[in-house]
């Protein structure tokens, strides 16, 4: 096994510092990614940059326009939280249906939302709210972060402090999960935004991304049956063991409408 350093910073600038001064240390947020590809061998890294113990990263708040979610904030919390239940409810009911009880009580939304997994849940949200990511750095706006598989337009040494979600005026979500790991086959949020209906689909593509047809369509009239007909391309979509392009392509809009029947109660 070979040697690797550990880092418990107390601060996002010292965390910052390390993490622009070895471009092969890893940031350790909850773990639910990092570590299981480190039992498998698929990453050695030289050293491991903890965030448990900054304190400025913890936390949820909200004033009449914005709810701001601190990055180390855990899966479980957003979804008990009495303030993200009643501004933004589809949000938490997403956090809830993530992994296990033992998953939502490690993972956090920043270590998720910075992995870009393709069959993440909350990259949907932060697409679908229209959010912005807060860096130790500067600002970026959702649809200008997930940009490939596993990738961001994070830079290295770059770290997620917070993300504001712009409160919607309704949103849903529904999942199509796979059994055993809860990720999303396909996942749509939908939600009604002061700049119009947005729809982020995870777990179909590379990484999280928005349908053009599904938002005119709802725009026009925010139904459920607004999705029906709606005809998704295949070409670009994953195809593995749960389910070929087609299958996840067949998916969205019928998950649009869930998400829409969701959000309309």
């Amino acid at each position: 096994m070979s040697d690797m350093s550990y880092h418990r910073p107390a601060s996002v600038v010292e965390a910052a510092r390390l993490a622009a001064g070895d471009a092969d240390a890893r940031i350790l947020a909850g773990g639910q990614s990092i570590l299981p590809s480190m039992r498998l061998g698929l990453l050695t890294p030289a050293a491991l940059i903890d965030l448990a113990a900054i304190s400025e990263l913890q936390g949820i708040r909200g004033d009449g326009r914005t709810l701001t979610i601190g990055a180390m904030t855990t899966h479980a919390a957003v979804a008990a939280s009495k303030e993200v239940l009643a501004k933004i409810p589809a949000l938490a009911r997403l956090a809830h249906g993530i992994g296990d009880a033992q998953v939502r009580n490690r993972g956090t939304i920043g270590g998720s939302v910075a992995n870009s997994d393709p069959a993440a849940d909350y990259p949907a949200a932060v697409l679908g709210l229209n959010a912005t990511l807060r860096t130790s750095a500067r600002t970026i706006a959702a649809d200008g972060f997930f940009t490939g598989l596993f990738e961001t337009a994070l830079k290295p040494g770059e770290l997620i402090v917070a993300i504001d979600f712009p409160l919607p005026a309704k949103a849903g979500y529904a999942k199509f999960p796979q059994p055993a790991s809860r990720f999303a086959l396909v996942g749509v949020f939908v939600a009604q935004t002061a700049n119009g209906v947005r729809v982020a689909v995870t777990g179909a593509g590379s990484h999280a991304f928005r349908v053009k047809a599904l938002e005119d369509a709802l725009s026009r009239s925010c139904t459920p049956q607004a999705c029906e007909g709606i005809r998704i391309a295949a070409d670009a979509l994953n195809t593995d063991i749960h389910g070929n392009a087609e299958y996840r392509a067949h998916l969205i809009p019928v998950l649009a409408k869930r998400a829409v029947q969701n959000m309309l109660g």
